[in-house]
């Protein structure tokens, strides 16, 4: 169980390490987090937050995963390879604007109040 977990960090840490969008993710996290905490935050709203966060980081290493199994099985630029990747990319974009939405419902009627 123990060698499950540290497999599954040291996965988090290939994906950060070789994703910019990712580390780009976590340093938004980490701010998002430090403002929630001085805007007192309730619980509830630190949940929702939580759970937006989570979501994001979810889906990009989603989106990362998949664009690795797609250049190993289609190595050559194709349009189909293509395709997948933007359509993969997209979702982390849907997922973002989400993220986005949640936090004006949070953070404005924390910030003008």
């Amino acid at each position: 169980m123990i060698k499950s977990f540290l497999n599954a960090f040291r996965g988090v840490s290939d994906a950060v390490k070789s994703e910019h969008n990712l580390r780009i993710h976590f340093l938004a996290s980490i701010i998002v987090f430090v403002f929630a905490y001085f805007l007192k935050f309730s619980p509830q709203e630190f949940a929702i937050l939580t759970l937006t966060v989570f979501l994001v980081i979810i889906l990009e290493l989603i989106n990362t995963m998949i664009e690795k199994v797609t250049d190993i099985i289609s190595p050559e630029i194709s349009e189909r390879a293509r395709v997948i990747k933007d359509i993969s990319a997209s979702v982390v974009l849907f997922g973002a604007i989400a993220s986005i939405i949640v936090a004006i419902f949070l953070f404005v009627p924390k910030i003008w109040g």
